[in-house]
């Protein structure tokens, strides 16, 4: 199977393990209800994600996440501590223009991939993980995903339309209006997903909610 490789991969293969685990602490100013077991952790979620594991390792059946898309416009930073020599000279740095910042895309892989690990290792047998993104680094993630989850465990490349109208105007050669949901298993082989139904006319309505 190809793989995909980059600056400063071999410092973060194992980065999930190196990443010590941290306690939750219960915010009783922000807690609701006695026996809710809901939970909203704030912090840095590859630590957050550490301090699951204990309790939800192999457990969680479905998970959604919204990454960085890594537009170039965007202003988030990777500052996790990785110590090779190698990447210590721009891990950290805020990614900018890809004219400006010609490593932002193994920055971004840096990012993704413990975090990928971590989210994989929650999911139970039956498990099934959604990623959204756009253009930007939807071929990556295709690579980073058939890399920790297996190619064989890919399930969709789903195209949804996140524009109505003419669609945006980010690009001067076409106006963009959809983004896609990555789809893997943990086992393909023991995913069931029931289907909804859903009348042709109906599918692209959005309807207002009055509460």
């Amino acid at each position: 199977m190809p793989t995909l490789n980059w600056i400063g991969k071999e410092a973060v293969v194992n980065h999930d393990k190196e990443v010590p685990f941290r306690l939750l602490k219960k915010v009783k100013a922000h807690s609701v209800g006695e026996n809710s077991q809901n939970l909203i952790i704030h912090g840095d979620n590859l630590e957050a994600l550490k301090a699951l594991m204990p309790y939800y390792q192999g457990k969680i059946k479905c998970i959604y996440i919204d990454p960085p898309y890594n537009t170039g416009n965007e202003g988030w930073v990777y500052n996790d501590k990785v110590n090779s020599p190698k990447i210590k000279k721009w891990l950290g740095k805020v990614v900018g223009a890809e004219a400006e910042d010609l490593c932002r895309h193994d920055k971004w892989l840096c990012m993704m991939y413990p975090r990928l690990k971590l989210l994989r290792d929650l999911l139970s047998e039956d498990g099934v993980i959604f990623v959204s993104i756009n253009d930007s680094e939807v071929h990556n993630l295709r690579f980073l995903l058939d890399e920790i989850f297996s190619a064989d465990n890919f399930i969709a490349q789903l195209v949804w339309e996140n524009r109505e109208g003419g669609g945006s105007s980010d690009s001067r050669h076409f106006k963009i209006k959809h983004e896609y949901v990555l789809c893997y298993s943990t086992n393909k082989e023991l995913l069931f997903i029931k289907g909804v139904k859903i009348v042709d006319e109906e599918r692209y309505i959005v309807r207002e909610v009055n509460n």
